[in-house]
């Protein structure tokens, strides 16, 4: 497995796609950070992690399209299933290389706070009230966790529709209209008026249980579900190749 992680975190620099979705990355964030809290003169970055929620659904089929599209399309795929490692082990290397590089990339954008933990310091600096000023870390901390989460999980969503066809566009524009899918059942859930409906919803909805995270919470149940919605995927893209092997 760890074969397998190491060669797919270095494919990611040898052709330009992983250059083009880290700049794409930093590029939205650095813009949505500007536009929540710069812009709005606000210390608040709960408008700037709901937004970057909504941008992984183009964002994230950026970095799983190829995964196993590519494999197909250059006629490698057999000397993976032939090769000596499981093929759990091949589905979770490829899973950790794309969700480490996914991981470095939300964390280097953090590098986005600093102007406001500048302006929270000279604001100090100069206030003569107890209140608090700059950004709360709880929050910051609970979102970012928030958001680490939901990447798994969609990036657990991408790699399984990647095994499912050779073409890297058509394995992001089904992984993106997926994930829109999964995004708008929280977005539409209010609309309806059944009660036992929009409770089910509730307790699926992607952003439902995101909410508890944008304010400051540690939500056991949304890591158990989000963890879940990993696993499954994952499980059922490990029963994809076993059949492509045995059939």
């Amino acid at each position: 497995m760890f074969a397998i992680f190491k060669k797919e975190l270095r494919a990611y620099f040898i052709n330009p796609v992983g250059y083009v979705y880290v700049g794409v990355f930093l590029t939205a964030a650095a813009l949505i950070c500007a536009y929540t809290t710069i812009q709005k003169s606000s210390y608040s970055t709960t408008a700037y992690f709901q937004y970057l929620l909504f941008a992984f659904v183009i964002l994230i089929p950026l970095l799983t399209m190829r995964l196993f599209s590519e494999e197909r399309k250059m006629r490698t795929e057999q000397l993976l299933l032939t090769s000596p490692v499981s093929i759990t082990g091949m589905v979770f290397g490829k899973y950790l290389a794309a969700l480490s590089l996914f991981a470095a990339t939300v964390l280097a954008s953090c590098v986005n706070f600093f102007p406001l933990f500048s302006y929270a310091i000279q604001e100090r600096a100069t206030s003569t009230t107890d209140a608090h000023v700059g950004p709360v870390g709880g929050q910051m901390v609970g979102c970012l966790l928030g958001v680490l989460l939901v990447g798994a999980a969609f990036i657990a969503v991408g790699l399984f529709v990647s095994s499912l066809t050779e073409n890297q566009l058509s394995a992001a524009v089904i992984t993106i209209g997926v994930l829109v899918g999964m995004m708008l059942i929280g977005v539409f859930n209010s609309y309806i008026a059944a009660a036992p409906v929009r409770a089910v919803l509730n307790w699926i909805s992607i952003l439902s249980r995101y909410e508890g995270f944008s304010l400051g919470l540690f939500d056991f149940a949304a890591v158990v579900y989000y963890l879940s919605i990993s696993g499954v995927f994952l499980f059922l893209t490990v029963r994809v190749y076993e059949k492509r092997r045995w059939g």
